[in-house]
C-alpha cells in the first residue's frame, strides 16, 4: 500500500474553509452534455422541435448538472455551458460590432493518437464593438435560481471567454481599418463593452465570474508566437496589451464580485494546440493581472513546471488544474498531494487550491470520457482538497 503523503508547511484539517471563490476544491465550468440533451439540438438543427421545447430540456439538463455539482461535493456550480456550442463563439458572437466571417477558421489539435483539425467561421469585427443584450443573463439567472432552490450552499458561477479571445482567433486581419484605423480605440471599447458586462451580471447576483483565457498559455508556446509574428503582430508583448485591456474591464467591477481566469493550451475532443510552461508570460501575468485568482493547466509535462508560480503576489489564489479532463483515467491520490507540495515550494499551500485542468466539454462533443468518470473526477478533487486542506472543504 502506498503511504500517503501531505504537502508540507500545513497539517491536514488545519487550512480551514474559504468563504469566498476560488475553493479549495473548484472546477473550470464546462461539462458533458447528457445524450438526451446532444439528441434535442439535433432535433432542433432539424427543424423538428421549436426553440421553446428545446430550452425545456436545456433547462431540465441544467438542474442535472447542478445536483451532479453538488453531489459531487464541491462548493461552486456552473451551468455545465450546457446551452453553448462553443466556450467563446457563443458569447463573443453577440457583441455588437462583431460577426462571423465567411471564412473559416482552422485550429490544429494534438493528442496521443495523432491530430486533429477544428474548423469554426471565423470573425470580424465590422462596427464598433459594444454590448448590447446582457450576455447569458437569462442563462445565469436561470442557474442561480436552480442553486437557490436545489443548492443553496453553492456559489453559482459564469464562465465567460476573456477580452483577449476577441482579438486573438484573427488579429488585425479581423478588425475593419475602416472602423479602427488604429487599435487603441479598439482596446478601449472592448474592455468598456467588458466591463459593463461585469456590472450587469453583478446586478443579476453573480458573485463569481471566470474569464476563459487561452491566448495567454497559446503565448508561451514558441510556434503560436511565431504564427503570431507572421500576422505582423508583436508576439513578443501582445500579452502585455491583453493584460492591459483586461485590467481595464475589470478595474470597476462591483466589490461583491470575485474574478478569475482560467489559462489552458487548447481543449477539443480530448485534444490540445498548444505546448509549453508558463515561464514567457509569467512575471507580467501574476504580477499585473489584476484577478482574484488563476485557474492554471497541470495535468501533464506538456504544462511546464512550477517554477513560474514564485512571480504570484501575495492575496491571489492558484488554482492548480492536476486532474486531467482529457481521458477518464483517475489519478493516484498520493501523486496529487506531492505535486500540490511541489507547487507550494513556489507560492504558499494557502494560496493554492485544486481542479481538474479545464473544462470536460468546451465544445459539444466534449471529450472522450463517460458521465460516470466526470463525476468521479470531481470528487477525486473534493477528497484531495479535504486530505490537504481540511474537512471543512465542501457545502
Amino acid at each position: 500500500m502506498t503511504e500517503q503523503t501531505e504537502p508540507t508547511g500545513t497539517p491536514t484539517g488545519t487550512a480551514g474553509r474559504r468563504t469566498e471563490p476560488p475553493f479549495r476544491a473548484d472546477h473550470v465550468g464546462s461539462l458533458l452534455r447528457p445524450r438526451d440533451l446532444l439528441e434535442a439540438r439535433a432535433r432542433h438543427a432539424a427543424g423538428e422541435i421549436d426553440t421553446d421545447a428545446l430550452r425545456e430540456v436545456e433547462d431540465r439538463s441544467v438542474a442535472e448538472v447542478v445536483a451532479l455539482q453538488r453531489d459531487a461535493g464541491l462548493q461552486t456550480a456552473t451551468d455545465g455551458e450546457l446551452r453553448r456550442t462553443s466556450w467563446h463563439m457563443d458569447f463573443i458572437y453577440q457583441l455588437e460590432g462583431v460577426d462571423r466571417a465567411e471564412e473559416r477558421l482552422q485550429v490544429h489539435f494534438h493528442n496521443a493518437d495523432g491530430d486533429l483539425d477544428f474548423e469554426s467561421a471565423a470573425l470580424k469585427v465590422h462596427d464598433r464593438v459594444r454590448l448590447g443584450e446582457t450576455i447569458f443573463g437569462d442563462a445565469f439567472s436561470f442557474l442561480a435560481e436552480t442553486v437557490r432552490q436545489t443548492a443553496p450552499d453553492l456559489t453559482p458561477k459564469l464562465t465567460i471567454p476573456s477580452p483577449s479571445m476577441v482579438h486573438y482567433r484573427g488579429g488585425r486581419a479581423a478588425i475593419d481599418k475602416g472602423v479602427y484605423p488604429e487599435l487603441d480605440e479598439f482596446w478601449t471599447d472592448l474592455s468598456v463593452a467588458y466591463a459593463e458586462q461585469l456590472r450587469r451580471v453583478a446586478e443579476l447576483g453573480c458573485t463569481y465570474l471566470q474569464l476563459d483565457d487561452t491566448s495567454l498559455a497559446y503565448l508561451n508556446d514558441p510556434k503560436q508566437r511565431e504564427l503570431v509574428a507572421s500576422q505582423g503582430a508583436d508576439a513578443e508583448h501582445q500579452h502585455e496589451q491583453y493584460i492591459r485591456t483586461i485590467n481595464a474591464a475589470i478595474a470597476d467591477r462591483p466589490d461583491s464580485l470575485r474574478v478569475t481566469t482560467h489559462m489552458c493550451r487548447g481543449n477539443y475532443r480530448s485534444s490540445w494546440a498548444a505546448e509549453g510552461g508558463y515561464d514567457f508570460v509569467a512575471e507580467a501575468l501574476f504580477s499585473e493581472l489584476a484577478v482574484d485568482g488563476f485557474f492554471l493547466e497541470y495535468d501533464d509535462a506538456r504544462s511546464g513546471g512550477f517554477e513560474p508560480l514564485r512571480f504570484v503576489p501575495q492575496g491571489k489564489q492558484v488554482v492548480l488544474g492536476l486532474v486531467t479532463t482529457k481521458r477518464g483515467e483517475l489519478e493516484d491520490k498520493d501523486t496529487l498531494k506531492r505535486r500540490i507540495d511541489e507547487a507550494s515550494r513556489f507560492v504558499p499551500l494557502d494560496q493554492l487550491c485544486l481542479s481538474p485542468q479545464c473544462g470536460f466539454s468546451s465544445t459539444v462533443e466534449g471529450n472522450v470520457l463517460t458521465l460516470e468518470e466526470e463525476l468521479a473526477k470531481l470528487r477525486l478533487v473534493v477528497e484531495v482538497a479535504q486530505d490537504v486542506w481540511g474537512r471543512e472543504v465542501g457545502p
